[in-house]
């Protein structure tokens, strides 16, 4: 089924629904992106799960991955407690990297997210401070994504030149809106 079918605009935020992705799907860019600055607003529901991906491609190994800036009600959803040191909870770069020290609105109040690439360099942004940087070159990058769940993609995840931008149907209400990317790169 079309993303249109489990997805509603409601006051000017895109929401996807509860309840599965056979009836909602991810909502995915046409265009690619490698150097961006990507802002946007979102608002979870208890217990709520999704996130936005960035560098969304094909791999050659792995299928369809992209690096996720996670969106999780740290406090209700069993992910929290999964994962290593916190790589899954929200603003974190899920199951490879935590986001460090971080203040989020409570559960049905808007938090801002961001997401800055500038080649090789990454940074995740909640409500306006920074709480994870990384190098997709560094030897810690590659470390941290040996330990990960997508330790066997080829090439390297998280390593692809570019990529869509991607907002994730994890069954579960979750609002988007003010989402904005300025594409740094020249044509």
């Amino acid at each position: 089924m079309p993303p249109e079918k489990g997805w509603t605009v409601e006051d000017g935020a895109i929401i996807v629904n509860k309840g599965g992705r056979q009836r909602g799907g991810d909502i995915i860019t046409k265009e690619q992106f490698s150097e961006f600055d990507l802002c946007f607003e979102f608002k979870l529901t208890k217990a709520a799960n999704s996130g936005v991906k960035y560098l969304f491609a094909k791999y050659e190994k792995g299928g369809w991955l992209g690096n996720e800036y996670q969106v999780l009600d740290d406090d209700f959803h069993p992910d929290a407690k999964a994962g290593r040191d916190g790589n899954r909870k929200t603003a974190s770069l899920y199951d490879v990297l935590p986001a460090g020290k971080k203040k989020m609105k409570p559960t049905g109040e808007w938090n801002q997210g961001r997401v800055v690439v500038k080649g090789s360099i990454v940074t995740h942004y909640l409500n306006g401070k920074k709480v994870l940087s990384y190098d997709r070159s560094s030897k810690e990058y590659e470390e941290a994504w040996k330990l990960s769940k997508f330790k066997d993609t080829e090439p390297m995840f998280g390593c692809v030149e570019k990529g869509h931008i991607l907002l994730q149907d994890h069954e579960d209400e979750v609002s988007f809106r003010n989402i904005k990317i300025k594409n740094s790169v020249k044509k």
